[in-house]
């Protein structure tokens, strides 16, 4: 389970119990979930693991196959969540997670509404970032999806946190029952436009809207409704001011990522007595390579270059704030 305790919050202070989520790690892009069960094996390339031998280790352990290939244990936390769950729908990913968060001002008590629950990758990292008193609302109109998304959560151990109903929030608008009480509202829908009446009536004085949209002719329309229909007589007061739609931005957050080897290089003494200068080429060595009868010598250097498989694009943040006259 997702450790909500601060007192467990070092995961290196946990054992793992029967019954746990654990994270699998075999390499950076091989990691899976699989829940602790005596009498259970876990088997992969490496080898047959036995389940009941993780209990009582501590989550970060190494541990050994039958074959003495070995995989790392690590704490379920929403980043790695993330990259295993079931996706059941396109998915936000670390970049866009913590720029909402941030940009959304979420701490330990707010109140969040969520429209577009999906896989629910942001809906976990909402709550780790509202506990432990406050609340995520998440809404989903395909009841298996939110079904599913709730026995996630039941398994994540966030079902005091998160909140799953079936909603079409764009046809109806969030339920009534949070009428200026939301400190934060995140729309991924296909048409957000059609749900900010009702955002307007959700958030409290000073709140924050993040509406997803992958395309920008929706950004744009939703703009548009957001600086020209947020000012009309009919809109709820707030003793004797109105409200208004403030700070509009939208922003795309793009990630590069770059891997880092070390190589060793080897260069000739003639090399060095070019005018030019060193000629370096490069050659695959091994740690036992030495300096050769031609005069050549081998250094270690380490190089940082781009991943050749890296995510683009995934979707434009519309941000807006409630404020008012």
């Amino acid at each position: 389970m997702l450790s909500l305790d601060p007192s467990k919050r070092n995961s290196l202070q946990r054992c793992i119990c029967d019954g746990d989520l654990v994270i699998v790690y075999e390499r950076h892009d091989r990691i899976k979930a699989v829940k602790v069960q005596k009498g259970l094996d876990f088997q992969n390339r490496f080898g047959v693991f036995k389940l009941s031998d993780w209990i009582g280790q501590p989550f970060g352990s190494k541990v050994l196959s039958n074959k003495g290939g070995f995989i790392y244990l690590l704490a379920p936390t929403p980043e790695l969540w993330t990259l295993v769950l079931s996706h059941r729908t396109q998915i936000l990913y670390l970049a866009d997670i913590s720029f909402v968060i941030s940009y959304l001002e979420v701490v330990p008590g707010c109140l969040v509404l969520e429209s577009g629950t999906g896989s629910g990758s942001l809906t976990t990292s909402l709550a780790r970032a509202v506990a432990p008193s406050g609340h995520v609302y998440t809404f989903d109109f395909h009841a298996q999806r939110a079904t599913l998304a709730r026995e996630d959560f039941e398994r994540n151990g966030l079902s005091s946190l998160v909140t799953v109903s079936v909603r079409d929030i764009q046809g109806e608008g969030f339920p009534e029952e949070f009428c200026g009480a939301a400190d934060s509202v995140f729309l991924d829908l296909p048409q957000p436009w059609l749900a900010l009446p009702s955002v307007r009536k959700m958030l409290k004085q000073d709140g924050v809207l993040c509406s997803f949209s992958p395309c920008i002719e929706q950004v744009q329309h939703s703009c548009e409704v957001l600086t020209s229909g947020f000012t009309d007589p009919n809109v709820r007061l707030i003793g004797d001011m109105q409200q208004l739609i403030l700070d509009i931005r939208t922003f795309e957050v793009l990630l590069r990522t770059y891997e880092i080897r070390e190589e060793r290089m080897t260069t000739s003494e003639a090399d060095h007595e070019s005018p030019v200068g060193p000629m370096r080429k490069k050659r695959h060595c091994t740690p036992h390579d030495v300096d050769d009868s031609q005069g050549e010598r081998t250094a270690t250097t380490v190089t940082a270059r781009p991943c050749q498989e890296s995510r683009g694009h995934t979707g434009y943040l519309t941000f807006a704030r409630l404020a008012c006259s």
